[in-house]
């Protein structure tokens, strides 16, 4: 099987995209840190259905502004070699897999993206700064490769809806797709700091998605059964330090005092397990019959 193109430099990554944009050939975008896995390749596999015979470019760079003090930049794990196998099986076209210095030339960038409120809470509350970082770069890499269709995964679901509002208020005209969690056959969402994990850590993370399906199994009975039950779920497991577990509109605001049934909900958590912190989340209807398992 033929691999990627492997692009270092914004220099090759123009070139080895020229053709397709003299061609009138649509471009995707999967944004990655590297560390590839299933879940990954899912999104690889969305790019795809959305393109066509278009180019399917998958960027792979560690951005070291998303990371605070203390966080796990130095350990993030990089394996490209392994990641362009990855790549190579779902028929990716381009991989872009530049330096710090080729994405920051000159140093960190003065001018950088504002994420706006919705930034400050969830993960930016205990993360300041991290979504003025993921921005930035999506800024820079919608710049760089100019895709008609870049494609985020729902896990990090704060992220999609950053994205999504920062591709429509700065008219960056791309179509910012959220595609599904991929899971284990017990439930935890796919991660690449799953591998952090030892075999009792590993059983304990189980828990943040058991309490997010008991959630959703309870929500035709409203927003607070749907709490109520995965509060439940956290309280008979051990080895999770919850962080934050949260009921929201899908765009990551406030629900109504009262909720009328029907209403569409996402439910967010994150919590540390370990020295790991891990996040999920699922979208469920408020008063509305639910699937009743994973």
């Amino acid at each position: 099987m033929t691999g990627p193109h492997l692009a270092s430099t914004r220099e090759e990554l123009a070139a080895l995209l020229q053709d397709a944009r003299a061609q009138g050939h649509e471009v995707a975008l999967v944004p990655t840190m590297g560390a590839l896995h299933e879940g990954h390749a899912s999104l690889m596999r969305v790019a795809r259905e959305k393109v066509g015979t278009g180019p399917v470019v998958v960027s792979i760079f560690v951005n070291p502004l998303q990371f605070g003090e203390g966080e796990d930049l130095d350990r993030y794990p990089r394996t490209l070699d392994a990641d362009l196998a990855v790549c190579a099986d779902e028929g990716v076209d381009i991989v872009f897999a530049p330096s710090v210095d080729e994405v920051y030339p000159g140093g960190l960038p003065q001018v950088a993206v504002d994420p706006g409120p919705v930034a400050e809470t969830l993960e930016g509350r205990t993360r300041p700064g991290h979504f003025r970082g993921v921005l930035t770069v999506v800024a820079k890499l919608f710049g760089l490769v100019r895709p008609d269709v870049a494609v985020f995964g729902e896990k990090d679901y704060q992220q999609l809806t950053l994205v999504r509002r920062m591709s429509a208020d700065l008219c960056q005209g791309v179509d910012v797709v959220g595609a599904p969690t991929q899971r284990e056959h017990d439930g935890l969402a796919l991660s690449s700091r799953n591998r952090y994990l030892d075999p009792e850590e590993r059983l304990a993370a189980t828990t943040l998605s058991r309490a997010l399906f008991a959630a959703r199994n309870e929500a035709s009975y409203g927003v607070d059964a749907a709490l109520d039950a995965a509060r439940a779920e956290l309280r008979a497991s051990q080895g999770v330090d919850l962080d934050y577990l949260v009921l929201t509109d899908p765009g990551l605001g406030d629900l109504p005092e009262e909720v009328p049934p029907g209403t569409e909900a996402r439910i967010l958590i994150a919590a540390r397990v370990g020295t790991t912190r891990l996040i999920d989340n699922m979208a469920l209807t408020i008063g509305a019959a639910q699937e009743t398992n994973h």
